[in-house]
């Protein structure tokens, strides 16, 4: 957790002031922390902050194709990874305020060929949660069967389900945090079951589409930043994904798109109160994490205060929405350098310190 002491140290550290009076940064306290942050790290993309869902501050880095010198901008598409997850469980909070899901209804409820025992045993909130015990059969399947061919070949979520996702439980649901992604195939199979049509369908009309999130798509979009190991030799990286992977980590997205999904979610009335509660009441404490994202305490201002806290880790690209609940304040990160996700937090981390 990112304390008092750490969050004040960080902010003298880059010369910055605990509150920054103007309303949009034109530059300032936000651009030190970013001249800073890039000082050390390899970071190349956008930064974006916001004030209830409206840009006050932004800067792009570097370039979405090195060897082609292609510059970032503002509506670079980045792919997201987990913070898919909170975008797949809001559509879920979708789902049961229309009545067709229940977060504690065993998972045989809408998937009735799964195996009976471990089905009748896990709940949704246990996928959604990262606690249900169901193991990752793909990592241990993939291993033993290694194929350089494997993401050109097609599988259906049923059939995913069940060749990776219908292993004996690795512990009893509830009592460990696990953060598999056979977790969230399960969880794509139910949207699929009870919507009746395609999981990325079926996402379009709950969320992307009602919030106006034109720029986010589970399949890669055109102008897409490239994916880089390293910068030094120069090495791109391979983000290679199957459609049902998309709710764990699958969607690219732009920063605005964030912005406006942040603002509409956590401060608007996208879902109602009950529901929003369900999304962000903290289920595992020990990893601050609710229902497809964290939620935690950080420091601001002299005080606690409640963040949501998005991150996102696939191939290069490395994400960051945090969100700040009693100002209304979003920071979104997006990179495609393989830097640590630790280095991004305390990015985000300092750049909240300018608002």
């Amino acid at each position: 957790m990112f304390g008092r002491r750490e969050f004040l140290a960080g902010a003298a550290a880059l010369g910055l002031a605990e509150k920054a009076s103007a309303t949009v940064l034109s530059g300032g306290a936000a651009d030190q922390a970013v001249d800073a942050f890039l000082k050390t790290q390899a970071f190349q993309g956008v930064v974006l902050i916001g004030k209830a869902g409206k840009p006050i501050y932004s800067r792009t880095v570097g370039f979405k194709d090195i060897e082609a010198k292609t510059p970032t901008t503002l509506d670079t598409p980045y792919v997201i990874a987990s913070i898919s997850k909170w975008l797949t469980s809001t559509a879920v909070m979708k789902l049961v305020e229309a009545g067709k899901l229940d977060l504690d209804a065993p998972i045989s409820t809408w998937l009735p060929d799964y195996r009976a025992d471990t089905g009748a045993k896990v709940k949704l909130r246990h996928l959604l949660t990262n606690v249900s015990g169901v193991p990752n059969g793909f990592a241990t399947w993939t291993k033993a069967n290694p194929d350089p061919d494997l993401f050109k070949k097609t599988f259906t979520t049923r059939e995913a389900v069940k060749l990776w996702c219908s292993g004996d439980l690795a512990f009893e649901p509830g009592t460990k945090f696990d953060y598999a992604l056979t977790n969230w195939v399960i969880v794509t199979a139910i949207i699929e079951a009870v919507a009746g049509k395609p999981y990325a369908q079926a996402m379009s009309e709950l969320v992307t589409g009602p919030l106006g999130l034109s720029r986010t798509t589970p399949v890669d979009p055109p102008g897409l930043a490239v994916s880089y190991r390293t910068l030094e030799p120069l090495v791109r990286q391979s983000n290679d994904r199957f459609p049902f992977f998309a709710a764990s980590g699958g969607y690219a997205s732009t920063a605005s798109d964030l912005l406006k999904a942040a603002h509409a979610i956590f401060d608007g009335p996208f879902l109602p109160p009950t529901r929003k509660k369900a999304l962000l009441t903290v289920g595992w404490p020990d990893q601050d994490y609710a229902l497809g994202g964290r939620v935690k305490p950080l420091f601001a201002d002299g005080l606690p205060r409640v963040f949501a806290w998005e991150t996102g880790r696939a191939a290069g690209y490395r994400s960051v929405l945090g969100h700040r609940f009693d100002d209304r304040t979003t920071v979104v990160l997006l990179n495609n350098t393989g830097i640590t996700q630790k280095a991004m937090d305390e990015f985000a981390y300092a750049l909240f310190a300018t608002v």
